[in-house]
């Protein structure tokens, strides 16, 4: 058994060798009910930020539900029995829901996503969605009324996707909508004007022969 000391500095000679083995091996398996969440990797305190060196270029500034911190940020997806199913490393000041718009990020997960407010966006949502996953997080106060788009509507939006990838012209329900109320507000003004006309009086004729002046002699 080697020292604490000698382990440390044995760990960054084989690092990325043991980063692959764990990608490759001992990674476990998706259930179909998975969770995501991230937790900051401190290098140093804040008040050594500006003297640090050692992760000079690479560790930001960033913030987690225990305040400010300088480093890094771990990312972990895990499965209902506590295996680890795929983890990424970025900067601390990365956003938690970037890892999720990656596909190599999210190979091999469906079903249910679980994660914290930090992972709430409607177009992350549709597109997990599309994709077979789930995204399931607990909702803002300010978005309690937020709209949660039916699997039927994401259906009609994904074959609007492939329909405008192959070139084909889309209109969406909103702009028939549109053209509809369109149609109706223009025959009801048609049918108004018509009315209108109707009612008007029809107007006596004057003659517009000229009128002869007759001079009167005494």
């Amino acid at each position: 058994m080697c020292s604490y000391n000698r382990f440390v500095e044995l760990e960054k000679e084989v690092l990325l060798q043991l980063t692959i083995f764990i990608k490759e091996v001992l990674l476990g398996t998706c259930t179909g009910i998975s969770f995501v969440d991230s937790t900051p990797l401190r290098v140093c305190r804040n008040q050594r930020i500006l003297i640090h060196k050692t992760f000079k270029g690479l560790a930001e500034r960033g913030k987690c539900s225990m305040g400010w911190f300088f480093g890094f940020k771990l990312h972990l997806i895990i499965n209902d029995k506590g295996e680890i199913l795929n983890f990424m490393f970025t900067p601390g000041n990365v956003d938690d829901r970037e890892p999720l718009k990656q596909t190599k990020f999210l190979k091999n997960i469906k079903g249910k996503l679980c994660a914290d407010k930090g992972y709430i966006g409607q177009t992350l949502f549709e597109n997990l969605f599309l994709n077979g996953i789930q995204l399931i997080t607990k909702v803002k106060n300010f978005n309690k009324n937020l709209w949660v788009p039916t699997p039927e509507e994401l259906a009609k939006a994904r074959e609007a996707q492939e329909a405008k990838a192959n070139g084909e012209e889309v209109t969406t329900d909103k702009q028939e909508k549109a053209k509809s109320t369109s149609r109706s507000s223009r025959a009801k003004k048609q049918k108004e004007a018509k009315a209108k006309k109707q009612k008007q009086p029809k107007q006596q004729k004057t003659s517009s022969a000229p009128v002869r002046s007759v001079r009167r002699t005494r």
